[in-house]
């Protein structure tokens, strides 16, 4: 049996959010009640467990995890924060593991907002009214005919809670070029849109490979292991 299809495997859901998997350790910042309240159209059942493990320290031996998931996390990680994390996906993988990543795609977005209206209407809102409205600087949609609409929010993060600002961006070369670095082989991409068809996204499979050689200084996460 492969490990793709092995039950008895370790897969771990980063940054799950109000998309806890089954079959999955879900993992967030926050408890399953804030999420709650955070996401309160979600349907989140009150039996979901979701772990609050630090991702840069994961509580797991070297080579034992078979899949590591994260959808909409990476955008989120500062530049600093961005090597530790992969190198603590990479750590934790097993030999022939996968990491299996959403990102927005920055390019197309940066395209779509350059060829936008620049046709700015009202400061950022984001109490419950607005929120409900669609309110985005007076846009009042998600739509991604204004720059100063929803497209600024896709580059910047939506910026309506604590975490919901975007520190990084990603293109399809960038993603590759990572992978790449650190070793991994079979990388697969592909595009989608998330969030009823609104959200540019790039998803991005890889498996990790032995290396070969010498001792490498991203061979070490950022905590020495």
């Amino acid at each position: 049996m492969s490990i793709q299809n092995d039950p008895e495997c370790i897969r771990l859901n980063l940054g799950c959010g109000a998309r806890p998997l089954l079959g999955y350790t879900n993992i967030d910042l926050d408890p399953l009640e804030r999420l709650k309240a955070r996401y309160p159209q979600a349907d989140l059942p009150s039996s979901v467990e979701i772990h609050q493990h630090d991702i840069f320290n994961l509580p797991y031996e070297d080579g034992t995890v078979a899949e590591v998931r994260a959808d909409s996390l990476l955008e989120h990680l500062s530049f600093l924060e961005e090597k530790r994390f992969f190198l603590e996906m990479r750590r934790v993988l097993m030999v022939g593991g996968f990491i299996n990543l959403s990102v927005p795609d920055f390019e197309e977005t940066a395209r779509l907002w350059l060829q936008a209206r620049d046709d700015w209407r009202e400061f950022f809102r984001d109490d419950p009214e607005a929120i409900a409205a669609s309110h985005w600087f007076g846009q009042y949609s998600y739509g991604m005919d204004s720059r100063w609409g929803y497209l600024t929010a896709s580059i910047f993060g939506p910026q309506n809670g604590e975490g919901q600002f975007h520190k990084n961006c990603y293109t399809e070369s960038k993603m590759t070029a990572i992978l790449e670095y650190l070793g991994f082989c079979n990388i697969d991409v592909s595009r989608f849109r998330w969030k009823g068809g609104r959200d540019l996204m790039i998803r991005v499979l890889a498996e990790k490979r032995e290396r070969s050689g010498g001792q490498s200084p991203e061979n070490t996460n950022a905590s020495g292991r």
